[in-house]
């Protein structure tokens, strides 16, 4: 057999470097993430979502009047045109918000002042747009699938502030802001994750920014990249609906050879970074808010499992018992995945636009020999 490539790729291109980016970096032995050279964890702990949003598109951290710009043209940016508000509208209420998201995202792009632009400063441009625009989108259409009037953003919140204000229709505790304002930074970015790399390929044909965060949210959408947090907890809800034990219930779980989800990691041979910041506000909120079962569930069921396996808990598991007290649904965890996520898919849009190459990748051939002989019809 002749064959064009014989490059035995492994499956899923586990581990096979194919981009070049000043972005993030990752340590999956020692469990580092890092923004720009920055750790993690000096982020969750010093710096806002807009800070890091600043980051990623700029390459540095900004100082106190170029972060006070940006608030300031995310605010603006805070706004809808009326056609998409319409559109929202006529969405059928058993719409998931994963497929709304998907459908308008893409529709805003008719309404972008830039939209026949691709260069840098139109593509930062869009992504500070987009970043305000998702996050109203996500609040909106909940609002309006509940049948409850929308809600104003207040100017003089920050972007997490102004999201739970939208959804939940009351200015959030300065717990509850700081919480989310975590969780956005912690799920800003993540190096060529399946959705990052959909919109790098889908940007390197040189097509838009928002069709290239189109097919991020398309590919965010599959259950085996953003939905395992909503899987996480629909557990502890079955939990707490039979008032069973959670380690007897993952126990059973197990039994049935099913994976729990929100433990391990494609990268992290150790714990995720992301899950030492939400595992403490888990905690926190639980405490605040004087409903702290979830929380307890999940550290229940993490210690069985991490004992038993010796699987760590990854960022999913206790961003599932975070957002639930933060009174977010379970069917809106993966579009606020989403809704920080674009800092980061935007940012990588932009480096891929900015050295652009396409991406076309080759495949290892596995099929019939050749050459194989044509047989006419009449003798198949």
């Amino acid at each position: 057999m002749s064959s064009v490539t014989s490059m035995h790729t492994p499956k899923g291109l586990e581990g096979v470097v194919v981009a070049t980016s000043g972005i993030s970096y990752i340590d999956g032995e020692q469990g580092v993430l890092a923004y720009r050279g920055y750790d993690i964890h000096d982020l969750a702990d010093h710096s806002s979502f807009e800070e890091v949003c600043y980051l990623l598109w700029f390459g540095r951290l900004p100082n106190a009047d170029e972060l006070l710009h940006l608030k300031w043209r995310m605010a603006e940016e805070r706004k809808l045109d009326a056609s998409i508000f319409y559109r929202l509208q006529l969405v059928p209420r058993h719409v998931p918000p994963m497929d709304m998201l998907r459908t308008i995202v893409s529709a805003l792009s008719y309404y972008d002042p830039e939209y026949n632009k691709n260069d840098h400063e139109a593509n930062i441009n869009k992504a500070i747009r987009l970043t305000s625009q998702i996050s109203m989108l996500v609040a909106d259409y909940d609002r309006i699938r509940k049948g409850k009037p929308l809600v104003e953003p207040d100017r003089s919140l920050s972007h997490a502030a102004n999201f739970l204000l939208m959804l939940n229709g009351a200015a959030p505790s300065k717990t509850a802001e700081r919480a989310l304002d975590i969780a956005l930074i912690l799920h800003a970015d993540h190096e060529l994750n399946a959705s990052t790399f959909a919109a790098r390929i889908t940007a390197a044909t040189l097509s838009d920014m928002h069709s290239a965060i189109t097919s991020a949210i398309g590919t965010l959408k599959g259950p085996l990249h953003g939905g395992a947090n909503e899987a996480v907890f629909k557990i502890l809800m079955e939990i707490d609906a039979n008032n069973a034990d959670p380690v007897e219930y993952v126990k059973g779980l197990l039994a049935q050879k099913k994976k729990i989800p929100g433990f391990g990691h494609r990268v992290y041979h150790t714990e995720d970074p992301r899950a030492t910041h939400l595992r403490q506000m888990s905690r926190e909120l639980g405490h605040s808010t004087g409903d702290p079962k979830w929380f307890e569930y999940s550290q229940k069921i993490e210690d069985f499992v991490k004992a038993d396996k010796n699987i760590n808990a990854n960022v999913d598991f206790y961003s599932a018992s975070t957002y639930h007290t933060l009174g977010i649904n379970v069917d809106l965890f993966t579009p606020i995945f989403a809704v920080a996520r674009v800092g980061g898919w935007t940012a990588h849009v932009i480096e891929q636009l900015d050295d652009n190459r396409l991406i076309r990748p080759r495949a290892d051939y596995a099929g019939p020999a050749y050459p194989q002989k044509y047989v006419p019809m009449e003798n198949r």
